[in-house]
C-alpha cells in the first residue's frame, strides 16, 4: 500500500454550484489533515452526474488520495458509489449490516423507509465501511486500484461528515500518511498594511531554506503565515517576532475583541462605549466574547446629537461650532462615558458613514475615535476610511480595539 502524500478534495453536488448551500467542507477537511501532515493540493466541486466520473478520472493523474463528499443517499441523483464502483473495478455488494442499522433509525424515527433507501447498503468490494452515526448513509474507504487513488467518500450534510471522518476515517489518513515533518504558524497583526508588512520582513523570510510564506488581508489585519520544517518555521518565528513584536495581535484563532477582553480581564480592567458612527457594532463586537460581562461595564448608541448631550454630557454649543464628527466631540464622549460609567477605560466613536453626510472638510470616511483612561490623557485619532457602511463600521471598530489593546499592553 503507498503512502498518501498529495490529497483533493471533490465536492459533489448540484445545490453548491446553484450557491443555495454554503460549501464549507474544504475549511474543515484541511484544518483536520494539517495535523497529520497533509495539505490539501486542491478542490474542486461537480454537479450531481457524470461530472464525478470525469472529475474522479482527472484528478487520479496527479494526486495520491481523493476526498469525496456527497451522493451516498437514496435519491436517483446519489451516484458516486456506482460511479466508484465502476471506475476501481469493484462491483458493489449488498452488506445486511449497514441495511439493519438504517432500518434500527428508522424504526427508532417512527418513519417509513421507501424502496430506494435499501441502495445505501450497497457498497464496492473490498471497501471498508465508515459507519455514519448520525445518519444513514455510510461512508467508504476504497484503497487504490486500476489507476484510482485512495479514495474516501463521506455523505454530503456536515453533520454527518464531520463525526465520521474524526472518529472513523482520520485513523486511516494518518496511517497512510506516516509520519511528517511538516509545521504551521500564523501570526495575526494589526495596525499596518499587507505590503508594508511583507517590506518588514518578507525578503529575509523568503531566504529561510524549506519554508514556505504566505499573507492573508483582512479588515484591519494582516495574517501571516508559515509552513515548513520545524526549524524553518522556528527560524521565522524568531524573525517575526522580533520585527512585527507591537503589531502581533496573536498565533491562536482569536479575534480582536476576544483579546481585548482577556487584556482587560487580566488587568482587572473595565471598558464602557459611547457610540455614534458605529451604531452599537462596537460593544457588540466585546459581548460576543464568553466572559465579557467581567469587563464591560455599559454601551451607549448616542446617535442623535441630542443624545450625546443628554446621555454624555457633550457640550451642545460643540454642534454648532466644530460638529458632530469632530476630536471635540469624540474627546467628550469618550470622557462622558469614562465619567457617568466608572470605567477604567472608555470608546467613543463618531464619523461619516455615507453614502451622504460628507463635506469638503469631512468627506465620507471621516472618523474620530477616542480612548479615555483613568490616570492619563485622552488619546484621539482621526482615520479616513472611504468605503461602504458595513465595512466603514467594522473598521472604526477594528481600529478602536486597536488602541484600546495597545493602550493596556503600552500604557506610556
Amino acid at each position: 500500500m503507498s503512502s498518501v502524500a498529495r490529497v483533493e478534495v471533490l465536492n459533489t453536488g448540484t445545490e453548491l454550484l446553484f450557491g443555495s448551500v454554503i460549501n464549507t467542507h474544504l475549511s474543515f477537511l484541511a484544518q483536520q489533515l494539517f495535523p497529520i501532515g497533509l495539505r490539501v493540493q486542491r478542490q474542486s466541486t461537480v454537479p450531481d452526474g457524470d461530472s464525478i466520473r470525469d472529475a474522479i478520472e482527472e484528478a487520479a493523474t496527479r494526486c495520491d488520495a481523493i476526498l469525496v463528499t456527497g451522493g451516498l443517499g437514496p435519491t436517483s441523483d446519489d451516484i458516486t458509489r456506482e460511479i466508484v464502483a465502476e471506475l476501481t473495478g469493484r462491483p458493489l455488494r449488498y452488506d445486511d449490516s449497514i441495511f439493519q442499522k438504517i432500518s434500527e433509525r428508522f424504526k427508532k424515527r417512527g418513519l417509513k423507509m421507501t424502496d430506494r433507501t435499501a441502495r445505501q447498503a450497497y457498497v464496492p468490494e473490498g471497501a471498508t465501511v465508515l459507519p455514519n452515526d448520525c445518519g444513514t448513509a455510510p461512508g467508504m474507504y476504497i484503497p487504490e486500484r486500476n489507476g484510482i487513488p485512495h479514495l474516501f467518500l463521506f455523505p454530503g450534510p456536515p453533520r454527518e461528515l464531520r463525526p465520521m471522518f474524526k472518529t472513523y476515517a482520520l485513523p486511516l489518513l494518518r496511517s497512510l500518511a506516516g509520519t511528517h515533518d511538516l509545521h504551521a504558524r500564523t501570526y495575526r497583526t494589526t495596525g499596518m498594511g499587507e505590503s508594508q508588512v511583507e517590506r518588514m520582513i518578507g525578503d529575509r523570510l523568503l531566504a529561510i531554506p524549506g519554508l514556505e510564506l504566505g499573507y492573508c488581508a483582512r479588515m484591519g489585519e494582516v495574517d501571516v503565515r508559515v509552513i515548513g520544517p520545524r526549524s524553518a518555521v522556528a527560524a521565522a518565528a524568531e524573525l517575526i517576532e522580533a520585527e512585527l513584536g507591537p503589531c502581533i495581535l496573536t498565533t491562536e484563532e482569536k479575534e480582536l475583541e476576544e483579546v481585548v477582553v482577556e487584556l482587560l480581564t487580566a488587568t482587572k480592567a473595565t471598558l464602557a462605549i459611547a457610540e455614534s458612527c458605529t451604531g452599537g457594532l462596537l460593544a457588540s463586537r466585546i459581548t460576543d466574547v464568553p466572559g465579557a460581562s467581567v469587563v464591560f461595564i455599559e454601551g451607549n448608541v448616542t446617535y442623535s446629537n441630542d443624545a450625546k448631550t443628554r446621555i454624555l454630557g457633550v457640550p451642545a454649543e460643540l454642534f454648532s461650532t466644530v460638529g458632530a464628527v469632530s476630536e471635540e466631540v469624540a474627546r467628550a464622549m469618550a470622557e462622558g462615558a469614562l465619567q457617568r460609567s466608572g470605567a477604567t477605560n472608555a470608546l467613543s466613536t463618531t464619523g461619516v458613514a455615507g453614502p451622504g453626510g460628507g463635506t469638503d472638510q469631512k468627506p465620507v470616511g471621516t472618523v474620530f475615535i477616542g480612548l479615555a483612561s483613568r490616570g492619563s490623557a485622552t488619546l484621539i485619532e482621526q482615520e479616513f476610511f472611504p468605503t461602504d457602511r458595513s465595512s466603514f463600521k467594522r473598521i472604526c471598530t477594528q481600529h478602536a480595539l486597536e488602541m484600546l489593546r495597545r493602550k493596556i499592553l503600552f500604557p506610556s
